[in-house]
């Protein structure tokens, strides 16, 4: 399931519970771009995967909240506690692996 965020309420609502990641990006991030449908491709295989777009213009109290100082930076979330973080661009199999899949 992949949510655009709208509010850090709505963001902190959806983190609490299960596997969560994060996408950090922006409309203009090419890498962004590239990334995009390699999430929504490993979030269509995996449901039990709550995939969260904060766009980094649009909500950026987020942004600053988790020190996002380049896109696309993603996190794995599990029950609301950080345990990862990956900067930039990646293929696939490297996306599953940070995920632990």
């Amino acid at each position: 399931m992949i949510i655009h965020i709208e509010s850090v309420q709505q963001f902190d609502e959806l983190l609490a519970k299960g596997e969560v990641l994060v996408d950090f990006f922006a409309t203009w991030c090419g890498p962004c771009k590239m990334l995009s449908p390699i999430i929504e491709s490993v979030a269509a295989e995996n449901p039990g995967l709550t995939v969260l777009k904060v766009d980094v213009d649009e909500v950026g109290a987020l942004a600053q909240r988790y020190g996002i100082a380049s896109i696309p930076t993603l996190i794995r979330f599990v029950d609301g506690v950080e345990k990862d973080k990956a900067l930039g661009y990646m293929p696939k199999p490297k996306l599953l692996a940070f995920l632990g899949k």
